[in-house]
């Protein structure tokens, strides 16, 4: 038997999450603004929820293409709100479209979202060693300095909390219990 993250057993949505995802290195622009929605999504929810709602999400909001979530307006938010697929929560869409604005201002200042996001981490995942689920901090002072340099961009649903979740679900951290077979091949996809 493999032992996994005590979280991954909360569900087979979670295991698969788990097994294939969390925690791997992630680099495509679209898949890291992807997350920055779906992590300010989940404020207040758990993330269940929102893994259960991650193919609407997809569908209401153009597969997070940020270009095209960045013209939406009034009547495409009212859409939204009308969309039982989704967080219908007007504060959490309005952000994921602020959001969007901001980081097409990061890709052209940067590059990319990824070169700007990963500097902060000298572009290498950080690579934690907690021994149970009960050591793995909410938040660090690396999420600090990210949510504070991302507020000021005009990144809103970014505090440190939220933030530290986005760093270990794009691979950023390696978040995974030692014994969890995961640990050690994150840990390697972290080197590459």
């Amino acid at each position: 038997m493999q032992i996994r993250c005590e979280w991954a057993s909360f569900s087979d949505l979670a295991l698969k999450y788990h097994d294939g995802e969390w925690g791997v290195p992630i680099h495509d622009d679209r898949s890291l603004f992807e997350f920055l929605v779906l992590e300010g999504a989940q404020a207040g929810l758990s993330w269940e929820t929102i893994l259960r709602k991650r193919d609407n999400y997809r569908k209401a909001f153009n597969n997070f293409d940020y270009e095209k979530v960045a013209a939406y307006d009034y009547v495409k938010v009212e859409e939204l709100l009308k969309n039982e697929g989704i967080v219908r929560n007007r504060l959490k869409v309005r952000s994921a479209i602020a959001n969007a604005q901001a980081f097409k201002k990061v890709r052209d200042e940067f590059g990319s979202f990824d070169t700007y996001i990963w500097s902060f981490v000298n572009h290498s995942p950080v690579q934690n060693s907690w021994k149970s689920l009960a050591d793995i901090p909410a938040k660090t002072d690396i999420a600090e300095k990210i949510s504070k340099d991302l507020k000021k961009r005009g990144f809103s649903f970014v505090g440190p909390t939220i933030i530290y979740a986005f760093m270990q679900a794009v691979g950023m951290v390696n978040d995974h219990v030692t014994d969890c077979f995961r640990y050690e091949q994150c840990r390697e996809l972290g080197t590459k």
